[in-house]
């Protein structure tokens, strides 16, 4: 990969900055924003029945928060401490006591009665637990017990009818390598990770962009580039401490473009809690917004293109970068004749945004030597999502922002670790160190001396689906093996979901708490297997961050609600396997850690000094500062590739809002307030201009109904700067619109996006009773009159 290193953490800049200031009214009083102090107060009241082990995680381990990878109190991008209250908010997953045994051993009708935050509030889960069908509440059972059941059933069905899924929060490296290795020894493809949920999108089109599926730029590179893009992205949201960094980069005279439909209160003004002027007086983030429609950035992107032709037509090299695009770009013949049959009208009409302001933004772009372009699920969780990605690829290899200082494409992650997820291997469609192809394939059967599978696994939506086939399908799914996750309050039509996953066999849920899906029957088993945390993993281990640092965070002692029976994640899959296939299990054994890092190294060579890693404080980034260095992609022909995509037909009917779901005060499906600390917004709230409510006479705050062929959610409407026809709602309340079933053309993930209408509540149910038939009742109609 790149030959240059990454330099380690640069020095913040301590000039006080009244420009940039919010307000001078200090701490923003009076105004809709988080309570930083009051709720770092209140999560230390929540621990303080082991404060001790809660400054030991902080100080010491590596954040199973989001993924900028602070370690400790420090990361490789600023010096000083990083803190935040994302942090903060998943610190009593790891320090709660264990769920008492009056409360856990509670029918399941009580039980099913709490949300998933009542349930996590509850505590851990403290011992293995079994239900089996018709049974009304969980009973204890043996570590051996519990894995005889699993293996059991295992070894009764075939490898096809098995799946593995890994969720994002906290897991390490080591244990989505040993999972994926053990799937595979156990014969069965079926294996994916809650990462291809949220980015699959990314990898797909930056490997066929570009040739790589990571982030090609460091955080660094945002301070000091010309331009930092922003789009489908909150990124003060998802990881708070990035908006040190944007401040940083603001001094140094960055300039902050966010697109995305709403005008994001917390991309516009923060208040930085550990950057004290910030903290006092706020900080301008954002220097300008375009608000684009939801599935409109494609035509945008064609915008910002069809004007750069045209100033090319003016005056050559006045927007395109040629020397770099001779050199190390392919394609721009297809591109241009593409982005020229496009008229400004259809582009207009689909992104929502004017000539003037598309021409704007081109401008800015053309006449920036530097520029770094981050995204998130406002691009990624689309059924074109590989397309809107390639599209941003486009721009940066037409002004050559790649491969350099400054400058390059960014997949901005939200949770910690999920970057190691597909480079272990823990993807249907990979295996480590590549793509799920007969030549990495190969390579990977001589390195772990066995057979895989030659059948293409399948992700998790079809996994789910796959739970429905007839029983004498090949791929009935009937054994689904989970660490973590929910997929009753992640995925589209929770009411499939949830037949769905009543109809396997035997369900099992490794994890750390209870939630919803939990709660759940099966045809035959539920088996519940309490692991321990990141913090408490059997010698430690590893995570990799947006920036592919890989950092180490040790096994972290003194924990006073420690959980006896919890076992480290990937030790569990080594005992599943022992029992599965005794005979070859020295195949996948592993001693230790260390060990798994060491075969980690050789199986993924982009991971060479993982095995290096060993105590606090140890990092190294695979692939150097910047990938794509000097243009050289690791492409077949070692170019970029310029990809021609169609404008995507959102099959809008006149009267249809196009509906997208939003993250509040929450990591992922963990909901921590009922309240937006950013707007108020409440979990039922629909986010909506006042336009639309004008024209649709709906007043702030009244009853609505949004409603679709898949489902009705009633809602209130809030009033917020998005671009009008455009509406969001809360994940997961509004995943019942959301049909399963929709995938992404190329990295088979949901579709999180929809049409749907709005009414008044009050009209709609009128009109629901003006339109109820009776339907006739055979035995009376032949009564006599």
């Amino acid at each position: 990969m790149g030959k240059t290193k990454h330099m380690g953490p640069m020095k913040k800049d301590h000039t006080i900055r009244p420009d940039l200031w919010v307000s001078p009214v200090p701490f923003g009083l009076g105004r809709v924003k988080p309570h930083h102090i009051r709720d770092t107060m209140k999560i230390a009241w929540d621990n303080r029945d082991n404060l001790n082990y809660a400054k030991n995680i902080l100080t010491q381990g590596v954040c199973d928060g989001c993924a900028l990878g602070v370690s400790g109190l420090k990361d490789q991008t600023l010096t000083g401490p990083h803190m935040c209250t994302t942090r903060f908010s998943v610190l009593r997953l790891n320090t709660a006591p264990a769920i008492k045994q009056e409360v856990l051993h509670q029918p399941i009708s009580e039980l099913k009665k709490l949300s998933s935050k009542e349930l996590r509030e509850l505590g851990r889960i403290p011992y293995p637990l079994i239900r089996r069908k018709g049974e009304d509440r969980f009973s204890r059972i043996s570590w051996d017990a519990a894995m005889d059941l699993i293996a059991d059933k295992f070894k009764s069905v075939t490898p096809k009818q098995t799946a593995f899924y890994l969720t994002a929060r906290g897991i390490t490296n080591e244990s989505y390598y040993v999972a994926a290795k053990v799937s595979r020894f156990l014969g069965t493809n079926h294996i994916d990770n809650a990462s291809r949920i949220c980015h699959s999108p990314s990898k797909t089109a930056m490997k066929r962009s570009i040739g790589v599926g990571a982030s090609t730029a460091n955080y660094q590179d945002w301070i000091g580039t010309d331009v930092l893009v922003f789009w489908g992205s909150v990124a003060s949201n998802s990881s708070p401490v990035s908006s040190k960094y944007m401040l940083e980069a603001k001094k140094r005279g960055t300039k902050i473009i966010v697109i995305n439909p709403y005008k994001e209160p917390a991309m516009d003004k923060y208040w930085i809690p550990s950057v004290m002027e910030s903290a006092l007086f706020g900080t301008k983030i954002a220097d300008d917004f375009y608000q684009v429609n939801i599935g409109g950035d494609i035509a945008f992107m064609h915008g910002i293109m069809k004007h750069w032709f045209e100033m090319e037509a003016v005056h050559v090299g006045s927007a395109l970068n040629h020397k770099f695009i001779a050199e190390h770009v392919v394609g721009i013949e297809d591109l241009k004749a593409k982005v020229e049959s496009i008229t400004w009208e259809a582009i207009e009409q689909s992104s929502g945004v004017t000539k003037a302001r598309i021409i704007e933004l081109s401008e800015l772009l053309a006449n920036s030597k530097n520029a770094v372009y981050a995204w998130a699920m406002g691009l990624t969780m689309h059924e074109f999502a590989t397309d809107n990605i390639s599209q941003v690829a486009n721009l940066a290899l037409l002004r050559g922002h790649l491969g350099r200082k400054h400058a390059g494409l960014m997949p901005f992650r939200g949770h910690s670790s999920v970057q190691g997820s597909g480079e272990m291997g823990a993807d249907p469609f990979v295996l480590p160190g590549g793509d799920f192809d007969a030549k990495n394939k190969s390579r990977i059967e001589e390195l772990w001396g066995f057979e895989l599978p030659d059948w293409q696994g399948h992700s998790v939506g079809v996994t789910l689906e796959s739970a429905l086939l007839p029983e004498d399908h090949e791929h009935k799914l009937k054994a689904y093996y989970m660490s973590g996750g929910n997929f009753l309050e992640t995925m589209p039509e929770p009411d499939y979901v949830e037949r769905a996953l009543t109809n396997l066999e035997l369900r099992v849920h490794q994890d750390i708490i209870l939630n919803t899906s939990t709660l759940l029957e099966a045809k035959e088993t539920v088996i519940v297997l309490p692991a321990k945390t990141r913090y408490e993993q059997d010698g430690g281990g590893t995570s990799t961050s947006t920036e592919r640092m890989v950092y180490f965070s040790p096994e972290i002692k003194g924990n006073a609600n420690v959980i006896k029976e919890a076992r480290s994640e990937w030790k569990i899959y080594l005992d599943l396997a022992k029992r599965i296939k005794p005979e070859s299990y020295d195949k996948v054994h592993f001693e230790d850690g260390a060990a798994i890092r060491a075969e980690i190294a050789k199986a993924n060579p982009n991971y060479d000094g993982i095995q290096n890693l060993s105590k606090q404080g140890d990092v190294f980034q695979w692939g150097g500062a910047w990938l794509c260095e000097d243009g050289i992609c690791p492409t077949p022909d070692g170019k970029g590739h310029l990809i021609a995509v169609d404008i995507p037909d959102l099959n809008k009917e006149p009267d249809d809002f196009v509906l997208t779901t939003r993250r509040g005060k929450q990591f992922n499906s963990m909901i921590y307030s009922d309240k937006e600390a950013f707007n108020g917004g409440g979990r039922n709230d629909v986010l909506m201009s006042a336009e639309d409510g004008k024209r649709l006479s709906i007043a702030e705050g009244e009853g609505i109904v949004v409603h679709n062929q898949y489902g009705v959610f009633q809602g209130r409407a809030k009033f917020v700067d998005i671009l009008p026809t455009n509406v969001e709602v809360y994940f997961p309340e509004g995943n019942f619109l959301l049909p399963h079933g929709r995938y992404e053309s190329f990295a088979q993930i949901p579709d999180f996006n929809v049409t749907v209408k709005i009414e008044k509540a009050d009209r709609f149910h009128a009109k629901k009773d003006r339109e109820y038939v009776e339907k006739p009742i055979a035995d009376l109609e032949e009564i006599p009159q």
